[in-house]
């Protein structure tokens, strides 16, 4: 097996790197999940927070329409799919990976053609049905462990049926009978349980013709398990990563993480949350469903930074047709070379390029070659920094087009993809624009192939716009 570090799990038209942990945003759109139902019931309001939670942080948004808390009421399929039919279609739409939290394969399958990428049941793929809509795409799928679908075995805790203290420990006739000592049970026979139902299922999945690196497994925290069962599991969460799948942690403000914080109400049960994501990172659990995504963000990211060294490759456009155009992209560079976690590597000459998408006069453009540890949307803020600190004005109306003293484009980053009003990787229209692959080749022998490599479709030299018209030179950036 491939270390986790460089793994990528298959989704669809997508395949998302697991070199640094990826949140998984769950969007309920039902009026009864346990700590934020009706709050995205409207479609609307959740096409609207999952467009939020994509700028917050999020790498994955997961649409529910039916509750699985304790004692939930089903859902008929047909509500199921009214209820998240034109959420998942918008996301999708907007580029997002979407992921259709449903038990039903008629659900499962609607969503997949409207564009989701991911299946995440919660019955493990036990139904054959959903088996087939699986295999019939080329979505990833989330195989989710909850006693329930255990086969025979009992929806009761696994360690009552299996685990017995006193029959480890013989009772010396001279002493009263040994009380039960451990705070909590035996670990080998509730991971024996969890892992051979997963990894049964993922070979069910495989004999189907699913790859190994479509497949992700979720023990089910909180699913027909009791609280000292799910922090053994959370314990051991090591051992499933052993398997060899993309794991999932999936605790976000379950009961059990109220029980051992001391926090009643699921919705203030962020805090916790946090924690325990933070020590299944530790477990190599590269996929994080949760409900607050802002916080569990900055939580990931600042400990990302500080635990690990992982410095990336990026490059940022750079344009300016205001003034002095290249001493503009010039400070810019330096500025840039300042923000925390990033450095300037290398900048291309500077071009005179025709102007494109509305802007009235030439532009100068250069690229910059940076690396850089900071998570995308915090180095994107970092750039619009840099561009207020060197008097970039948008005018209500001109948003794209208008003159501007520098405009800082990021359009790519090592092993990252994102969808989102904020920010788009790669760059959705770097493919057509001469005014930055023709730089790029001062710092690479081939950035078509390179590009095209990493799934960008590049358009030929005389379908591009902003054509590089002359070279202006070498700039003073160091």
């Amino acid at each position: 097996m491939l270390r986790s570090d460089y793994s990528t799990w298959r989704c669809g038209a997508h395949e998302l790197s697991l070199s640094r942990p990826r949140i998984m945003g769950i969007l309920n759109v039902t009026p009864d999940s346990f700590s934020d139902g009706g709050e995205n019931l409207d479609p609307d309001a959740a096409i609207a927070r999952g467009l939020q939670m994509l700028d917050e942080g999020a790498d994955i948004i997961d649409v529910g329409g039916e509750s699985t808390r304790p004692g939930h009421t089903p859902v008929d399929p047909d509500d199921e799919a009214e209820r998240i039919i034109p959420v998942v279609k918008a996301l999708a739409d907007a580029g997002a990976i979407v992921s259709v939290d449903t038990r039903h394969p008629e659900v499962a399958s609607v969503c997949l053609e409207l564009g989701a990428s991911i299946i995440n049941d919660v019955s493990g793929f036990t139904d054959p049905q959903m088996v087939a809509v699986a295999s019939e795409s080329d979505c990833g799928c989330i195989i989710m462990c909850d006693n329930e679908f255990r086969g025979n075995e009992s929806r009761k805790s696994v360690v009552l049926e299996s685990y017995n203290p006193r029959r480890r420990m013989p009772e010396p006739r001279q002493l009263p009978a040994m009380r039960n000592r451990h705070t909590l049970p035996e670990e080998a026979p509730i991971m024996r349980s969890i892992m051979g139902f997963l990894g049964d299922q993922a070979r069910t999945l495989q004999r189907a013709g699913i790859a190994h690196d479509r497949i992700c497994i979720d023990p089910g925290p909180g699913f027909n398990k009791t609280t000292d069962e799910d922090v053994v599991i959370q314990r051991a969460m090591r051992k499933l990563d052993s398997m060899g799948y993309v794991l999932m942690q999936a605790v976000s403000r379950k009961r059990f993480v109220g029980a051992i914080s001391g926090i009643e109400e699921a919705d203030q049960r962020d805090a916790a949350t946090i924690g325990m994501v933070i020590a299944a990172i530790e477990a190599n659990a590269r996929v994080l469903r949760v409900h607050d995504v802002a916080r569990t963000a900055e939580a990931v990211n600042a400990y990302w930074a500080i635990a690990k060294n992982d410095p990336r490759q990026g490059f940022i456009a750079l344009g300016s047709n205001v003034g002095d155009r290249l001493g503009y992209i010039s400070r810019a560079c330096k500025l840039i070379n300042e923000i925390p976690l990033t450095c300037v590597v290398n900048v291309s000459h500077a071009y005179e390029t025709e102007p494109a998408y509305g802007i009235a006069t030439p532009v100068a453009d250069a690229v910059a070659e940076i690396r850089t540890e900071l998570h995308p949307l915090v180095l994107m803020d970092k750039l619009l920094e840099v561009e207020n600190q060197l008097d970039r004005v948008r005018k209500e109306g001109e948003e794209g087009h208008g003159p501007r003293t520098i405009d800082c484009d990021l359009i790519w980053i090592e092993d990252e993809q994102h969808a989102g009003p904020k920010l788009t990787l790669p760059h959705p229209r770097l493919g057509e624009r001469d005014f930055v692959l023709v730089p790029m080749e001062d710092l690479m022998h081939d950035p078509v192939r390179f590009f095209s490599h990493g799934g960008v479709k590049v358009l030929p030299p005389d379908q591009r716009v902003g054509h590089v018209t002359a070279e202006l030179g070498v700039l003073d950036w160091e």
